[in-house]
């Protein structure tokens, strides 16, 4: 039987000819991921176990950036904490303020993953290296502190769900509405410790900061992980961040899938997810009704520099609609810097917006830009549980930057083509 392309990575990484859905697995891994928040509770793990050193100081990767800049004295402790783990065993990529980012944006960025390789990290987001065509997945606190000892986990083989893409996006369309659409077709259960695998000649349509938030978002499918293949857009976004060698996969003719799940990208529009979960999607251009009080652009899934330029795009010249709040978070230190030199902050803060440090403190409701009872955020980033940007009477709409920039002018949920028109 052949296999798919998650397949024949886990198989690699268990030394396997071969492996099959539902099989228990030990795979060695290439980088093991940790933040602020989840890293403590793993570090303290690895220390009741009695482990005394790492497996790899350069396959550890630990970044500060859930509530850091520290929001209070319990996160302070935290990231001290994980700064004295990482100067403990001399980790090469400890990344904290001033040099961090959103570890999502980051990793890529810095080149810390490449086609092929298997990777872990202690957040469920983890799984958005598949955009490269690595395998990568969220594990547990407890697994990230083995795996910083050991080098390898266990897994259980998923089965593959094949999303065959054709068409090409519309203006103002992203990956972001790609995503929204898909769960809304499938549900937030559709794919529940499945691969999502993405075949098609509508992949070479997609940018890779397009792939980057469609594999972010795998999770809220209940995807174990999301995966394309390896094309002349992977290659040119790693090539020069990459230094080490790598080899991708392909997906065997025969490979076997639960199902194929047939999406025609010409045909997805602007599309927002209603509360309270990733699968109520509707068309963007049915919010007329919906005032809002806030807009969050940035976070792991839309926090790259695309993303800013869409937003700018929307922003120039105009400003945000009065009581409606604006908050920016460029993903990574390089974006923020790119932003500055292109014009993007000063239309950001021209149109009433602030700009941040890079954090993912809104997505969870951590810190900046909590809501109130009864108040409306459009945000770019990847959930919208109750209560999960502030008070559980608030409500969070998942939509692209573009989408949550046309809201932010209007003053209402709107579609791009509503503001620029």
């Amino acid at each position: 039987m052949g296999m798919t392309m998650t397949q024949k990575i886990l198989a690699r990484h268990a030394g396997l000819d071969s492996v099959r859905p539902g099989q228990l697995i030990q795979a060695k891994l290439d980088l093991v991921l940790g933040n602020d928040i989840t890293t403590p509770v793993a570090i303290n793990e690895f220390e009741a176990a009695g482990f005394d050193r790492v497996f790899d100081k350069g396959k550890i990767a630990l970044v500060m950036d859930h509530f850091a800049p520290n929001k209070d004295i319990k996160a302070a402790t935290q990231c001290k904490q994980c700064r004295a783990f990482a100067r403990r065993f001399d980790i090469d990529h400890y990344y904290d303020v001033g040099a961090m980012g959103i570890e999502h944006a980051l990793l890529p960025e810095q080149g810390l993953v490449a086609p092929g390789e298997a990777v872990v990290g202690a957040d469920s987001h983890t799984c958005t290296y598949g955009a490269l065509g690595a395998f990568s997945t969220g594990v547990g606190s407890t697994d990230m502190g083995a795996a910083m000892a050991a080098g390898e986990t266990w897994f259980k083989v998923p089965s593959a769900i094949r999303v065959h893409l054709t068409g090409r996006l519309r203006p103002h369309v992203s990956g972001k509405d790609v995503i929204l659409t898909l769960i809304g077709m499938i549900g937030v259960d559709g794919a529940r410790y499945q691969s999502l695998e993405f075949t098609g000649p509508g992949v070479a349509e997609l940018t890779i900061y397009d792939r980057l938030t469609i594999s972010n978002m795998a999770i809220e499918a209940g995807a174990k992980n999301g995966i394309f293949p390896v094309d002349d857009v992977t290659r040119a976004y790693v090539k020069d961040r990459v230094q080490r060698p790598w080899e991708a996969v392909e997906a065997d003719p025969d490979a076997e899938y639960e199902r194929t799940v047939e999406m025609d990208l010409a045909q997805v529009d602007c599309t927002v997810a209603w509360p309270h979960l990733p699968e109520n999607a509707h068309s963007a251009r049915e919010g007329g009704d919906i005032a809002i009080d806030q807009i969050v652009i940035g976070s792991c899934t839309n926090g790259q520099l695309p993303d800013m330029a869409a937003a700018a795009e929307i922003l120039r010249g105009r400003r945000l609609a009065p009581g409606v709040r604006g908050i920016i978070i460029p993903a990574t230190q390089s974006v923020y810097r790119q932003c500055m030199r292109l014009g993007y902050t000063d239309v950001f803060l021209d149109a009433g917006c602030i700009v941040s440090t890079p954090t993912c403190g809104p997505c969870l409701g951590g810190y900046m830009g909590i809501l109130a009872a009864g108040e409306r955020c459009v945000s770019t980033t990847n959930r919208n549980f109750v209560g999960r940007m502030g008070h559980v009477e608030s409500e969070v709409y998942l939509a692209s930057p573009a989408v949550a920039a046309a809201s932010g002018v209007a003053g209402h949920i709107a579609h791009p083509e509503e503001v620029l028109k």
